[in-house]
């Protein structure tokens, strides 16, 4: 017998709005005994199938749904069309050179609850998030080999988010062989180093590549602040579209030198790019003291916010960071600035920046409003996949 769950009245509703989570409080019932990420039958309190999910017992998101269709098998072939799907899509929307450098499975957008993939030339990345996903990992890596020219396939479920599905963090190679610790990618015409191993998120961030090529389009003949830099990404950028000179501030060193080798292996000439390390809230007062100023700003922050509780306090620092950088700028500057905390909404972000510029004294114009690229779509059931939001302002 097939294990499954009965849902109350809430998780009915939930699923005729084809939202993929189940949330504990949302059942009613669990029938048989069904193992960690096991995909079960989910029927309503009558005992009508609905569709079938993946069962997580220990996470608040007790079932992330596969597939809404009481008919459908969820197997080997199911998942290989799925992938076909998610391929398909990248070949249509992305040029060959970015097809290899791209998300190549995002979640829930794709039907992959819990599963990040991301493609660097002829290695992937794979971050299992969910039960679910941990549970068909081996399968999933036996089709990407099946359906892709791979030479190895690499594990980064290092997120505390496996945690809450009862999942310890895991790292290594599950297939093939190990990548390059410096593995170089293009993007834009621009030559990149990602480092898989230690790297934020996957390595890089594939997610801003069409607001990298925007500030690209900005940036000739300016004076650029990249700020949270990082390896560099929108600096590049920036040199790459003509900007006279670019000042990167990064906490980190090690990720600073990366972006010196950027610089370097693009063949740009040092000398249009200083790198500080630094905290940023520090370094945006200390350049305001010694009565800087530029043409264009990018603010590329972290995650402020990972949760609900911490939504205030990091208001507080988009705000601050915001307000500095509108002092910074000069009349008919640009500010890119973005947030990536998916538990702030774009209505919230854009008042906060209008907040920011309100106290500075300075009004603007919101020239464009920026997300994720093409490879990271939101599925319109699931709107909490659009977590990347930026505004384009340019200051009178």
């Amino acid at each position: 017998m097939t294990a499954a769950v009965r849902v109350k009245t809430a998780g009915e509703r939930s699923i005729e709005r084809r939202h993929p989570w189940l949330f504990s409080g949302a059942l009613a019932k669990v029938e048989g005994k069904p193992g960690k990420g096991e995909t079960i039958a989910v029927k309503d309190s009558s005992g009508k199938m609905l569709g079938w999910g993946a069962y997580s017992p220990q996470s608040q998101i007790a079932v992330r749904m596969w597939s809404f269709s009481p008919q459908q098998t969820v197997d080997r072939v199911f998942f290989t069309e799925r992938f076909r799907a998610a391929i398909a899509m990248r070949e249509q929307r992305l040029s060959p050179v970015a097809q290899r450098a791209c998300r190549l499975v995002y979640g829930e957008s794709d039907g992959f609850p819990g599963l990040i993939v991301d493609r660097y030339g002829d290695y992937l990345v794979m971050q299992c998030l969910s039960a679910g996903a941990e549970y068909w990992k081996p399968i999933w890596c036996e089709i990407l080999q099946e359906l892709l020219p791979l030479k190895g396939i690499y594990e980064r479920s290092d997120s505390d988010v496996r945690k809450k599905e009862g999942l310890e963090p895991t790292m290594g190679l599950l297939a093939g062989e190990k990548p390059p610790e410096a593995l170089e990618i293009e993007e834009n015409g621009m030559r990149y180093l990602v480092d898989i191993y230690e790297g934020h998120k996957t390595g890089f961030y594939l997610d801003q590549r069409a607001n990298r090529a925007q500030l690209r389009s900005f940036a000739k003949d300016a004076e650029v602040l990249n700020c949270f830099a990082y390896t560099g990404g929108f600096g590049l950028a920036a040199l790459s579209g003509g900007a006279k000179h670019v000042t990167q501030i990064e906490a980190s060193g090690k990720a600073l030198e990366v972006a010196r080798k950027h610089v370097e292996l693009n063949g740009f000439d040092a000398s249009r790019s200083t790198l500080t390390e630094g905290d940023v809230f520090a370094e945006l007062r200390r350049l305001q003291k010694e009565q800087r100023s530029f043409d264009v700003i990018v603010l590329d922050p972290p995650k402020f916010a990972e949760s609900k509780s911490q939504l205030e306090r990091a208001s507080r620092g988009y705000k601050d960071i915001n307000l500095q950088a509108f002092k910074l700028l000069r009349p008919g500057g640009l500010l890119l600035t973005f947030s990536c905390s998916g538990q702030m909404t774009t209505p919230l972000f854009q008042k906060i920046v209008a907040d920011a510029a309100l106290d500075a004294r300075r009004d603007g114009q919101i020239l464009l409003r920026l997300e994720q690229d093409v490879d990271h779509p939101t599925r319109l059931a699931f709107p909490e996949g659009t977590y990347l939001k930026g505004l384009v302002c340019r200051v009178e």
